[in-house]
């Protein structure tokens, strides 16, 4: 029997709805860790059903170090207005900029394929993935930047 206990557990840890954190908690007879698996294995099933949508709104995030010498800038698009203004999307496209920050990725393909410097078990092509299933549109990094102070060569 699954408690609502687990399912509040595995709402928090991943905001997808309640009832398909039941669902997944009931197909994986109450194991946290494979209805984890099964709510990816959705998130992925459902970006792909979205993969075709148009993107027409977006929100853009930047990080900067605390020491000021290192930044990143991040352009996430989605298909509506409502969804790029959710704070929740803010707060993905702001965990995306700090992510270009830290790991530099040379381009999106190796950017996706990146463990989540906020949680390594989710790669960042999963953590959208995730998102996608929550927020039931299509979410694409469009494109970012990251700057360096370090990387700065003397040309005098």
């Amino acid at each position: 029997m699954i408690t609502t206990e687990q399912i509040k557990e595995l709402r928090e840890r991943t905001g997808i709805s309640i009832a398909q954190c039941k669902k997944s908690l009931e197909d994986a007879s109450g194991d946290m860790e494979k209805a984890l698996e099964l709510l990816r294995a959705k998130g992925a099933e459902v970006a792909e059903k979205k993969a075709s949508r148009t993107l027409r709104a977006g929100a853009v995030a930047c990080y900067l170090h605390n020491n000021g010498a290192m930044g990143a800038m991040v352009q996430v698009n989605v298909e509506t207005d409502f969804v790029a203004k959710n704070i929740e999307l803010r707060n993905l496209a702001d965990d995306l900029a700090m992510h270009i920050a830290a790991m530099n990725p040379a381009n999106q393909e190796e950017l996706l394929a990146q463990p989540c410097v906020k949680d390594p078990s989710l790669t960042v092509s999963d953590l959208i993935k995730q998102y996608v299933q929550k927020f039931g549109e299509r979410i694409e990094i469009a494109r970012f930047a990251r700057f360096d102070m370090a990387e700065i060569e003397d040309v005098g």
